[in-house]
Protein backbone atom coordinates (compact mmCIF):
# COMPACT_ATOMS: atom_id res chain seq x y z
CA UNK A 1 0.00 0.00 0.00
CA UNK A 2 2.98 2.26 0.69
CA UNK A 3 4.25 1.92 -3.11
CA UNK A 4 0.75 2.91 -4.10
CA UNK A 5 0.41 6.20 -2.54
CA UNK A 6 3.88 7.45 -3.06
CA UNK A 7 2.85 6.49 -6.97
CA UNK A 8 -0.11 9.27 -6.11
CA UNK A 9 1.78 11.60 -4.19
CA UNK A 10 4.61 11.78 -6.85
CA UNK A 11 2.78 11.92 -9.67
CA UNK A 12 0.40 14.46 -8.25
CA UNK A 13 3.45 16.72 -7.26
CA UNK A 14 4.28 15.87 -10.88
CA UNK A 15 1.44 17.31 -12.30
CA UNK A 16 1.51 20.14 -9.85
CA UNK A 17 4.68 21.55 -11.31
CA UNK A 18 4.18 20.24 -14.75
CA UNK A 19 3.67 23.91 -16.87
CA UNK A 20 3.40 22.98 -20.55
CA UNK A 21 2.42 19.02 -20.27
CA UNK A 22 3.80 16.51 -23.03
CA UNK A 23 7.91 16.58 -23.33
CA UNK A 24 7.59 19.22 -20.75
CA UNK A 25 7.19 16.50 -17.89
CA UNK A 26 9.64 13.89 -18.70
CA UNK A 27 12.43 15.89 -17.06
CA UNK A 28 9.88 15.81 -13.87
CA UNK A 29 8.96 12.26 -14.29
CA UNK A 30 12.53 10.78 -14.61
CA UNK A 31 13.85 12.73 -11.91
CA UNK A 32 11.38 11.15 -9.68
CA UNK A 33 11.49 7.80 -10.96
CA UNK A 34 15.02 6.83 -11.94
CA UNK A 35 17.01 9.29 -9.63
CA UNK A 36 14.98 10.41 -6.55
CA UNK A 37 12.70 6.88 -5.93
CA UNK A 38 14.93 4.38 -8.01
CA UNK A 39 11.93 2.61 -9.27
CA UNK A 40 13.24 2.41 -12.70
CA UNK A 41 16.66 2.34 -14.34
CA UNK A 42 17.59 5.24 -17.26
CA UNK A 43 16.79 2.26 -19.52
CA UNK A 44 13.45 1.20 -18.41
CA UNK A 45 12.37 4.62 -18.09
CA UNK A 46 13.59 5.73 -22.50
CA UNK A 47 11.47 2.19 -22.81
CA UNK A 48 8.30 3.88 -21.36
CA UNK A 49 8.69 7.13 -22.78
CA UNK A 50 8.84 5.01 -25.96
CA UNK A 51 5.55 3.27 -25.45
CA UNK A 52 4.03 6.33 -24.28
CA UNK A 53 4.52 7.97 -27.49
CA UNK A 54 2.90 5.28 -29.80
CA UNK A 55 -0.41 4.77 -27.86
CA UNK A 56 -2.88 6.95 -27.77
CA UNK A 57 -3.17 9.81 -25.04
CA UNK A 58 -1.37 13.16 -23.83
CA UNK A 59 2.15 11.37 -22.88
CA UNK A 60 2.10 12.64 -19.31
CA UNK A 61 -0.24 10.43 -18.14
CA UNK A 62 0.54 7.54 -20.59
CA UNK A 63 3.91 7.83 -19.23
CA UNK A 64 2.47 7.65 -15.59
CA UNK A 65 0.10 5.03 -16.12
CA UNK A 66 3.01 2.36 -17.69
CA UNK A 67 5.32 3.50 -15.26
CA UNK A 68 2.72 2.84 -12.35
CA UNK A 69 1.67 -0.22 -14.37
CA UNK A 70 5.51 -1.84 -13.71
CA UNK A 71 5.68 -1.00 -10.52
CA UNK A 72 2.22 -1.83 -9.12
CA UNK A 73 0.27 -3.33 -11.35
CA UNK A 74 -3.44 -1.76 -12.23
CA UNK A 75 -3.77 -0.20 -9.07
CA UNK A 76 -0.11 1.32 -9.34
CA UNK A 77 -1.46 2.43 -12.65
CA UNK A 78 -4.40 4.03 -11.66
CA UNK A 79 -2.82 5.54 -8.52
CA UNK A 80 -0.02 7.31 -10.68
CA UNK A 81 -2.77 8.09 -13.59
CA UNK A 82 -4.82 10.01 -11.04
CA UNK A 83 -1.84 12.01 -9.61
CA UNK A 84 -0.56 12.94 -12.94
CA UNK A 85 -4.41 14.34 -13.54
CA UNK A 86 -5.86 15.37 -10.71
CA UNK A 87 -3.84 19.01 -10.28
CA UNK A 88 -4.54 19.75 -14.00
CA UNK A 89 -8.67 19.11 -13.78
CA UNK A 90 -8.20 21.38 -10.07
CA UNK A 91 -5.81 23.99 -11.72
CA UNK A 92 -7.89 24.28 -15.35
CA UNK A 93 -10.96 24.68 -13.60
CA UNK A 94 -9.97 27.19 -11.21
CA UNK A 95 -8.10 28.68 -14.47
CA UNK A 96 -11.10 28.78 -16.59
CA UNK A 97 -12.92 30.30 -14.10
CA UNK A 98 -10.34 32.93 -13.21
CA UNK A 99 -9.68 34.06 -17.05
CA UNK A 100 -13.38 34.10 -17.62
CA UNK A 101 -13.54 37.21 -14.38
CA UNK A 102 -10.37 38.80 -15.94
CA UNK A 103 -9.74 37.89 -19.66
CA UNK A 104 -9.39 41.44 -20.63
CA UNK A 105 -6.51 42.60 -18.16
CA UNK A 106 -2.97 43.52 -19.38
CA UNK A 107 -1.43 41.53 -16.31
CA UNK A 108 -3.34 38.28 -16.85
CA UNK A 109 -2.35 38.72 -20.57
CA UNK A 110 1.40 39.11 -19.72
CA UNK A 111 1.09 35.88 -16.88
CA UNK A 112 0.20 34.13 -20.33
CA UNK A 113 2.98 35.30 -22.14
CA UNK A 114 5.27 34.54 -19.54
CA UNK A 115 3.94 30.55 -19.43
CA UNK A 116 4.46 30.34 -22.64
CA UNK A 117 8.49 30.93 -22.34
CA UNK A 118 8.35 28.75 -19.47
CA UNK A 119 6.82 25.85 -21.25
CA UNK A 120 9.60 26.53 -24.30
CA UNK A 121 12.25 26.00 -22.53
CA UNK A 122 10.77 23.12 -20.76
CA UNK A 123 10.28 21.21 -23.74
CA UNK A 124 13.96 22.11 -24.96
CA UNK A 125 14.99 20.72 -22.00
CA UNK A 126 12.90 17.76 -22.44
CA UNK A 127 14.05 17.31 -25.97
CA UNK A 128 17.85 17.61 -25.03
CA UNK A 129 17.41 14.85 -22.33
CA UNK A 130 15.63 12.87 -24.95
CA UNK A 131 18.63 13.10 -27.08
CA UNK A 132 21.21 12.71 -24.34
CA UNK A 133 20.05 8.93 -23.45
CA UNK A 134 19.13 8.44 -26.98
CA UNK A 135 22.75 9.02 -28.63
CA UNK A 136 24.75 8.66 -25.09
CA UNK A 137 22.71 6.52 -22.88
CA UNK A 138 23.25 9.19 -20.18
CA UNK A 139 20.96 11.88 -18.89
CA UNK A 140 23.55 14.51 -18.11
CA UNK A 141 26.56 16.09 -19.53
CA UNK A 142 28.47 15.29 -17.14
CA UNK A 143 28.34 11.64 -17.27
CA UNK A 144 30.65 10.05 -19.21
CA UNK A 145 29.26 10.15 -23.02
CA UNK A 146 29.67 6.61 -24.87
CA UNK A 147 28.21 7.73 -28.33
CA UNK A 148 25.55 5.38 -30.05
CA UNK A 149 26.54 4.90 -33.83
CA UNK A 150 23.32 3.23 -34.30
CA UNK A 151 20.93 5.13 -32.57
CA UNK A 152 22.72 8.05 -34.87
CA UNK A 153 22.20 6.44 -38.09
CA UNK A 154 18.59 5.27 -37.06
CA UNK A 155 17.57 9.19 -36.32
CA UNK A 156 19.49 10.28 -39.19
CA UNK A 157 17.29 8.03 -41.74
CA UNK A 158 14.03 8.69 -39.95
CA UNK A 159 14.59 12.78 -40.76
CA UNK A 160 15.75 11.53 -44.22
CA UNK A 161 12.77 10.03 -44.38
CA UNK A 162 10.48 12.59 -42.81
CA UNK A 163 11.92 15.55 -44.87
CA UNK A 164 12.75 14.02 -48.38
CA UNK A 165 9.72 11.13 -48.62
CA UNK A 166 7.23 13.35 -46.57
CA UNK A 167 6.45 9.88 -44.19
CA UNK A 168 4.22 10.35 -41.51
CA UNK A 169 4.92 8.93 -37.80
CA UNK A 170 3.40 6.02 -38.34
CA UNK A 171 5.74 4.17 -40.88
CA UNK A 172 8.46 6.37 -39.26
CA UNK A 173 7.59 4.60 -35.78
CA UNK A 174 6.82 0.82 -37.35
CA UNK A 175 10.69 1.22 -39.56
CA UNK A 176 12.31 2.16 -36.41
CA UNK A 177 11.13 -0.41 -34.35
CA UNK A 178 12.22 -2.90 -37.27
CA UNK A 179 15.56 -1.21 -37.66
CA UNK A 180 15.79 -1.10 -33.64
CA UNK A 181 15.08 -4.92 -33.25
CA UNK A 182 17.91 -5.44 -36.02
CA UNK A 183 20.36 -3.17 -33.80
CA UNK A 184 19.53 -3.95 -30.52
CA UNK A 185 18.47 -7.85 -30.40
Amino acid sequence: MSLILDLFLTFLKIGLFSIGGGYATLPLIQQQAVVVHPWLTLQEFTDIITLSQMTPGPLAVNTSTFVGMRLAGMAGAAAATGGCVLCGIVISLALQHFFRRNQNQRAVLQLLETLKSASVGLIVASAATIIMIALFGVSSWKQTLHFNPSAFLLFLLALISIQKWKLGPMPILILSALAGCFFYL
